[in-house]
């Protein structure tokens, strides 16, 4: 019998709060360490059709950010979305998915350790047996979470979930923790934490190049025609400024912001213009007034792409601010920065112990 592998389910207390970049950096730390890994989402999200396959986009970006064979990679069971659910109420889906976890995780040897991705939050899931504890439990798995430090206040969602998770919690990351509370991360939550008995294993702080969006993906989620430079839709947007007040007062609010998209009437020629000359990635004209030639000429002069779309200002601002929310971790800059910051954030030699795992040689 080939000796079976152990299990560790990322899981969190609230969706988006970093799970998938948390899988790309612990991933590659273990790799470094020489330990055989597989990867597995039990419950998909994300899903797109591809010739005729249903294939999760995270596994998939993952799985590729990481070379993993096709052996160690997981099944992904079912997608969590509407039909799903409507099926499984209406008693047209009545597959026990307990079995199949069994079935297809645990009867097929795939490696030294097998991170799973787990739902948006804890409850997420139950209808069908896969909610990160249901999970847990049937895989005789660890549970690593994640959260989104967002004040003291995000400790009572850390308790609660100990409560649930017992002795299965190795520990906590806190993420995206904003620059002015990390003292008092280090000086009175992590102590309070560890007397719990919840092991804190990362204190990420914010960082603004994860929380940003490319300009294509603004162009997509905005159904945009870019009307220069669509060559540089990979530029990176870290934040938003509206362009609706008199130049002077837009010209000092830009220049304090970095990266950014301006959002503006495609009439508010003097505007663009004050945007294009500071830090602003993109520019996203509302209103289908096409701005003149000689901001054309200028943005693609500085390689500033020039979207254009068939919304009002309230709308744009609405999708572009839910895209900030709902960042994705798939391009490769990020990825850079992910396994920077958890290298120096997080303590993979604890996280070993508490598996009883022993690196390999490590790799050089």
């Amino acid at each position: 019998m080939p000796k079976s592998a152990k299990y560790l389910l990322i899981g969190s207390t609230e969706t988006y709060s970093g799970k998938s970049a948390t899988v790309l950096g612990l991933s590659y730390q273990l790799q470094q360490k020489g330990l055989d890994i597989a990867y597995g989402k039990p419950l998909g999200t994300c899903l797109k059709t591809s010739s005729g396959t249903i294939v999760e986009e995270d596994v998939q970006f993952i799985a590729s950010s990481l070379n993993l064979a096709a052996n160690r990679i997981a099944p992904t069971m079912l997608a969590l979305d509407e039909v799903s659910v409507q099926k499984r109420l209406s008693g047209e889906d009545n597959t026990n998915y307990r079995q199949s976890l069994v079935q297809q995780y645990l009867q097929v040897s795939r490696g030294d350790l097998v991170l799973l991705e787990g739902p948006g939050n804890l409850t997420e899931g139950n209808l069908f047996n896969l909610s990160t504890l249901q999970v847990a439990q049937v895989l005789d798995a660890a549970v690593l979470l994640v959260t989104r430090y967002n004040s003291l206040l995000s400790i009572d969602a850390l308790l609660a979930a100990k409560q649930d998770i017992g002795d299965r919690l190795v520990g906590v990351v806190l993420n995206d923790i904003p620059i002015q509370e990390l003292e008092i991360v280090e000086n009175i939550v992590r102590p309070f934490l560890e007397q719990q008995g919840i092991a804190v294993l990362g204190t990420l702080p914010k960082n603004d190049l994860l929380r940003s969006v490319s300009v294509g993906e603004l162009v997509n989620q905005l159904n945009a025609e870019v009307l220069c430079r669509s060559d540089r839709l990979d530029l990176m947007v870290e934040s938003l400024a509206i362009g609706a007040m008199n130049v002077n007062a837009a010209v000092k609010y830009f220049r304090k912001r970095r990266n950014m998209a301006v959002v503006t009437g495609g009439d508010r020629v003097e505007i663009q213009q004050a945007a294009l000359e500071t830090s602003t990635q993109c520019l996203i004209l509302t209103g289908q007034l096409p701005p003149p030639q000689f901001i054309l000429s200028r943005a693609e002069e500085l390689e500033i792409p020039i979207l254009s779309v068939d919304l009002d200002t309230l709308t744009t601002v609405e999708i572009v601010d839910r895209t900030f929310g709902q960042v994705r971790v798939h391009e490769p800059i990020k990825v850079q920065c992910i396994r920077q910051l958890m290298n120096e954030h997080f303590d993979i030699e604890r996280l070993l112990s508490k598996l009883g795992l022993s690196p390999a040689t490590a790799l050089s």
